[in-house]
């Protein structure tokens, strides 16, 4: 059986809680912030789990994660995705050449496709 979940965080009430889920617009955040409403109206960590459309561990770790950073840590996080493979001077180069229309004798193209820049790249930085 699984034990109930305690939350040192009490400043707000559920009620405060559901007002900031009311003014949210992050959906998760909602999910997460009365899913831990529930829990202070004394629902037990699987019912809360349950009614919020989630597991019960992810709601104990909603709950810890609460207790650290308040709110603000029930926001949704965006992974900060793949680093880049070209720098800044090389960006900027690729941006100068896509801006500027290409030269039909030297580009061997009127107009630039998609190809054409990646190509480009490979050439001029060899990455693909």
């Amino acid at each position: 059986m699984l034990r109930a979940i305690e939350i040192s965080r009490t400043e707000l009430s559920a009620e405060a809680l559901r007002a900031m889920a009311a003014k949210s617009r992050d959906g998760a955040q909602v999910r997460r912030l009365l899913a831990i409403a529930l829990v202070l109206d004394g629902n037990s960590r699987t019912e809360a789990a349950e009614q919020s459309g989630m597991d019960p561990q992810t709601l104990r770790d909603r709950v810890h994660r609460y207790d650290e950073a308040g709110i603000g840590g029930l926001v949704s996080r965006i992974a900060p995705g793949p680093r880049p493979l070209l720098n800044e001077q090389q960006m900027a180069a690729l941006k100068a050449l896509v801006i500027a229309e290409p030269e039909p004798e030297k580009d061997g193209v009127v107009r630039w496709r998609c190809v054409d820049p990646r190509r480009e790249v490979i050439q001029r930085f060899s990455v693909t």
